[in-house]
């Protein structure tokens, strides 16, 4: 039996309202699902922003001491992260720091907590991710969900 989770479960969990990991856990201990396929309604939109300690343009890792960490919070918003003020990110790392997962009853209402909810995260001492998701919820194309696969890398090409 495969009992991994995907990276973004928690976009799962935001529009299903069922806990995954706890369900994994219930079947690892020889619990069944505590629902059915049938049971199983998927409720407004979320979206999920990777916080890395990377520089924004570059992507080149950012490794050193968090100085201060303040992570958002409030209606729809969750944040999965074991990072704290103090915390030191050594040079060779997965370079996540966190999980900006937002919920709205429609995408739109997920794109504006989620605009709040960057203004609010804070991360000093190193660079992140933060001021990137930023500036890509200035850009139409996001807002509007028409990019792809590659709209990043052009976006970044033209705007460096």
């Amino acid at each position: 039996m495969n009992t991994r989770l995907q990276v973004e479960h928690p976009v799962t969990e935001m529009v299903t309202r069922i806990d995954i990991v706890n369900e994994q856990i219930k079947i690892a201990a020889g619990a069944g699902l505590s629902f059915t396929q049938d049971d199983v309604r998927f409720s407004g939109h979320a979206i999920e922003c990777r916080i890395n300690a990377e520089n924004p343009q570059t992507f080149v890792p950012c490794p050193g001491r968090i100085a201060y960490y303040h992570p958002p919070g409030g209606l729809g918003v969750r944040v999965d992260s074991a990072a704290y003020q103090g915390y030191n990110i050594p040079p060779h790392y997965d370079s996540l720091i966190g999980k900006l997962i937002v919920h709205g009853n429609t995408r739109n209402e997920a794109l504006m907590r989620l605009r709040r909810a960057l203004k609010e995260f804070v991360v000093d001492g190193i660079e992140t991710t933060i001021p990137l998701f930023d500036r890509l919820l200035g850009e139409q194309d996001i807002m509007n969900g028409e990019y792809d696969i590659h709209w990043l890398e052009h976006y970044l090409s033209d705007n460096s």
